[in-house]
Formats: structure tokens, sequence, C-alpha cells
């Protein structure tokens, strides 16, 4: 093409090359995942304290997670991938599937608000791999009355 005189043409920026523009030179090597070693992803749910008290019934939220956790985008599709079980007033959630421990939280809170329970009851993290069922701290000041 042909520059008019006086009319500067604007510098188009140069993007990164495309991870696929590689994949035909010979001599380029590819990553490798180890295949054999699946990564077993395990969460827990500590419902002591509601349980304790007679305010949640862990078995119940057992079966809630064991029907409404999606393995491909599908309910009701545990299989081997993801395993729910409960031990006393603790729910172990093992997972060879791509699975968060976001989504394990999002769960319970859907559980704790199907329940009415939402009000009293909070999920908490102490830890990376675990959740804990706690009550809100309400502190009631008598002394000021």
């Amino acid at each position: 093409f042909w520059l008019k005189p006086g009319k500067a043409q604007p510098r188009q920026a140069r993007s990164a090359p495309s991870p696929l523009a590689n994949m035909g030179v010979k001599g380029m090597k590819k990553k490798v995942v180890a295949k054999g070693k699946k990564q077993l992803l395990k969460f827990s749910i500590d419902c002591q304290q509601p349980a304790d008290d007679n305010i949640i019934e862990v078995k119940d939220l057992e079966q809630f997670l064991q029907n409404r956790i999606k393995v491909d985008g599908k309910t009701g599709n545990l299989g081997e991938k993801v395993i729910v079980s409960r031990e006393k007033s603790k729910i172990l959630v093992s997972a060879e599937a791509p699975f968060s421990k976001r989504y394990l939280k999002y769960l319970s809170k859907k559980y704790l608000k199907m329940q009415q329970l939402r009000d009293f009851l909070r999920v908490v993290a102490p830890n990376k791999t675990s959740y804990e069922l706690r009550y809100f701290n309400i502190n009631e000041d008598n002394d000021e009355e």
C-alpha cells in the first residue's frame, strides 16, 4: 500500500505469540503430565457445635451434599470420583475429580438457608482443607442498662 503524504498510519501493537504457533515445529518439547497418579482432594465440614445442641442433623447435611454435588455438570453423578462420608459430627468429602473447597462452602450455606439456620450459623474455614459450622458471636451487654 502507499502512504499519502502528511497522513501517518498508526502502528499496530504486536501481540504475544500464540501457544498454538509452535505446535508443528520440529524439536519442540511438549509438557507431559505424569499419568497414573491421581490427585485426591480431601475436605471436611465439622458440625460439632450445632450437632451437640441438636440444631442440625449431620446425616441430613450429608444426604443434601450427595444429592446436590455436581460432577461433570450433572447432579447425582458422584460415582467413584466423589465420596461423601460421615464420622460422628464431621462430614468428609474426597474427590478425584476437579473439586473446589469454595463449592463445598456454597452448598453448606445453601443447606443452612434451606433449614432457616443461616441467621444463626456461619461457615468458617479454620484451615486449608476444612470448614466449621459456628454460631455468630452475639455479645449481649447487660451492664449498660
